[in-house]
């Protein structure tokens, strides 16, 4: 039997999440007994902070164990409403929040709820790998416009300008970035906002998971937060997996004009009914409760952010600018394409230098192709100083092998 004759074409047109089958195969390799350092993974290595795993406990004793309202319990939206209001100046009220099972499925019914046949989405390179593959698979044409290394890679008006057009439904920006970790200054973002004024038929994406770690003198300023006057047109993205370090609790939540939420809330009633109520009772302590969790975990991150940049910086053949934000590392690895390993294998892209630093080195990377720009590697730095200096000591040793 052909399996494949079953199966969609839409679902065919896609891909599984490169980030997460990379996670998968590290996690294969181990259990084969390989010792393999992740720097694939896209989440926080601390544990949730204990009174928000307190307010779950309680939440499960009392019986806060069935299903809720679809958009989530008025808690966890009026603890996302004073969240937007401390943390962003924002105010949106509880019938313009939506809590759902993580930030993707959001995306991916805020896409279902607005996006037809021939219908664009512009999406700025290197971009989070879900985004084009939600687009296709809702039947819209993901519009890539690739970013330049010279300017940190980020999205400017100039390149903005001339891709939207009457089929344009939505723009997404993605910031801290991943992979880049970019951020915008209030010019940059007023520059587009200039832009996206000029076009009322563009929905905008503002995808904020990584608001929390920024580094050196950048800020996070919301494009919702400048821009009111295109707050109607705004949807926020964002979750408590990255802040809070609960990515396996899967709760995001998004921000936007009252008609979407309500039309994203009727899909969710059709599809995951509702997030989990034990979740949201403990997002509601993440959100309302003690926030120096999150600060502390950004010191944390700052100390990593500088001792994987300088160890990077000390190993041949990687260019990149320092991250801005969120806790990732985009390299340039243009100058080891042509080069030979130890085995006769020529090096003709990021995906087999991905492989060799796998095989050969035991460190386990993501290529750039999976954020639709090559030739270059992802490297996650959310991981102990001790895996840091080990992986990158790996990374040094296995490309000085190359010739």
């Amino acid at each position: 039997m052909n399996a494949t004759n079953f199966i969609s074409q839409r679902l065919q047109m896609i891909k599984p999440s490169p980030s997460i089958a990379a996670n998968d195969l590290v996690n294969k390799l181990r259990s084969e007994g390989k010792d393999i350092i992740n720097f694939t993974i896209g989440e926080p290595d601390f544990d949730t902070p204990e009174h928000i795993i307190q307010a779950a406990i309680a939440a499960m004793r009392k019986g806060d164990t069935h299903y809720t309202n679809a958009a989530g319990t008025l808690a966890v939206r009026q603890a996302i409403s004073e969240k937007l209001k401390r943390d962003n100046k924002l105010d949106y009220g509880t019938n313009e929040i939506i809590c759902g099972s993580g930030g993707k499925p959001l995306i991916f019914h805020a896409f279902a709820a607005t996006l037809d046949e021939k219908d664009e989405v512009i999406i700025h390179a290197p971009y989070w790998v879900s985004y084009p593959d939600l687009a296709t698979l809702n039947e819209a044409t993901p519009i890539i416009l690739e970013g330049n290394q010279s300017n940190g890679f980020k999205l400017t008006a100039d390149i903005l300008t001339p891709s939207i057009n009457e089929k344009t439904r939505w723009v997404i920006l993605n910031y801290p970035n991943n992979p880049t970790g970019a951020v915008y200054s209030q010019k940059e973002l007023e520059d587009l906002a200039e832009v996206l004024r000029k076009h009322p038929q563009v929905l905008i994406m503002l995808d904020e998971i990584y608001e929390f770690f920024v580094y050196d003198d950048n800020k996070h300023i919301s494009l919702a937060q400048i821009a009111p006057d295109l707050r109607d047109r705004i949807l926020i993205i964002n979750g408590a997996s990255k802040g809070y370090a609960m990515t396996g609790w899967r709760i995001g939540y998004a921000a936007g004009p009252e008609w979407l939420i309500k039309a994203m809330t009727k899909l969710i009633s059709q599809t995951t009914t509702c997030p989990c109520s034990v979740s949201q009772a403990a997002a509601v302590a993440a959100f309302s409760g003690d926030q120096k969790p999150i600060y502390e975990m950004l010191e944390i991150y700052k100390t990593r952010r500088e001792y994987v940049v300088n160890l990077l910086n000390q190993i041949p053949g990687l260019k990149f600018s320092p991250p801005q934000g969120a806790f990732y590392v985009f390299a340039n690895v243009s100058e080891l394409i042509g080069k030979t390993t130890p085995l006769g294998q020529v090096i003709q892209s990021d995906a087999d230098l991905v492989e060799y630093l796998l095989r050969e080195g035991g460190v386990a990377t993501v290529g750039g192709q999976a954020y639709g720009m090559s030739p270059f590697i992802r490297l996650s730095f959310a991981s102990s100083i001790e895996v840091i200096e080990e992986g990158c000591h790996r990374i040094r040793n296995a490309l000085a092998e190359l010739f």
